[in-house]
């Protein structure tokens, strides 16, 4: 019999299917694969063929986790027929769509392979990487980032823009990855498990893993036409990477001193208040007649101090936070059973 679990997680509801009768012992798990989904109906069955070949091959205990994020076409139909007749396959089904990130993340929650492989769903990714990735891994790398140096997309709208990014985010974080955007990756369990993503942070996890001081390295891999479908992604995320990586600037440079980050943020408006000060006291000394006084300058230093006042204390909230709570993800909801 099938069942699954409707679990919210962090404000996001998802459903777990997995086989009463039939699920792989967590002592033989070796290698988990963890594959969002979105609208990948022709895709599924050949991602899901050639995944286990390789597998196969490798003759190492696994597991294959599908996360649908929250797909309109028969993606998690087709998911779950799969499942039914593979015990090393997991299925997770989102309510909704919340975006390659989220999706990642339940991978990663619900993983228990000491090795974990995410790849994308569309064909694009050679599992024939695979070994290659776990070869890396046993030297001694934390996580291992796939580069596509022969990539097959559009120019314009996919490679430019990604080689733009890849350059800042190298600047920003200070850590040289030719291909950030790129899902084909390994990880040690222990340490992606310890990495917090949200929004779109797949693409910065070498730089967000660089708090706990993980070591990262970098292998070429493989990259494919796209078969079946269209890309989810295109131009319109330029704007989103650019925010995200600010978000990631203040999270990596200030991790463990939030209000430091927020202090020097402030600074601009501590200063220009400074000046705006002086110069309403030098204009107000210089003036003979009161009602002539533009009492402008002096609001506007007044505007100043309360913008400097005011990032102080969304610093000093930032580090109650910090001390208070807990920089894991963690379960926030309830958890019902229920039959397919």
């Amino acid at each position: 019999m099938l069942r699954g679990r409707n679990i919210v997680c962090s404000g996001k509801e998802f459903s777990l299917i997995q086989t009463k009768h039939s699920q792989v012992r967590m002592s033989d798990v070796e290698i988990s694969i963890i594959i969002p989904l979105y609208n990948e109906e022709e895709s599924i069955r050949h991602l899901y063929e050639s995944v286990t070949q390789v597998m196969g091959e490798i003759d190492r205990g696994y597991e294959i986790i599908f996360i649908d994020d929250g797909s309109t076409d028969t993606t998690f139909v087709r998911a779950k027929a799969l499942h039914k007749s593979d015990p090393h396959l997991k299925v997770i089904k989102f309510r909704r769509n919340y975006g390659q990130t989220p999706a990642m993340q339940a991978g990663f929650d619900h993983a228990i392979g000491s090795v974990i492989i995410s790849m994308d769903g569309d064909l694009q990714n050679d599992p024939r990487d695979i070994p290659k990735f776990l070869e890396k891994i046993e030297e001694g790398y934390d996580i291992v980032c796939g580069w596509r140096k022969n990539r097959k997309d559009k120019l314009v709208s996919r490679k430019i823009p990604s080689k733009i990014a890849n350059w800042l985010m190298g600047i920003v974080s200070g850590i040289k990855i030719h291909d950030n955007g790129c899902s084909l990756k390994a990880y040690r369990n222990m340490a992606i498990k310890k990495t917090r993503l949200y929004s779109d942070m797949h693409r910065f996890i070498p730089a967000m893993t660089s708090i706990i001081g993980a070591k990262y390295g970098e292998i070429v891999v493989n990259h494919h036409a796209r078969r079946f479908g269209t890309s989810k992604y295109g131009l319109s995320r330029i704007w989103k990477v650019f925010l995200d990586m600010f978000t990631m600037k203040m999270l990596v440079s200030f991790s463990s001193v939030h209000g430091v980050w927020f202090g020097i943020l402030g600074t601009p408006f501590l200063i220009m208040g400074v000046l705006f000060s002086i110069y309403s006291i030098n204009l107000y000394l210089k003036i003979a007649v009161l009602e002539t006084f533009p009492i402008v300058i002096p609001s506007i230093a007044i505007l100043l101090f309360f913008l400097f006042a005011h990032m102080l204390l969304v610093g000093c909230l930032t580090e109650m936070i910090q001390k208070t709570g807990d920089t894991k993800r963690k379960d926030v909801g309830g958890v019902s059973s229920f039959e397919v």
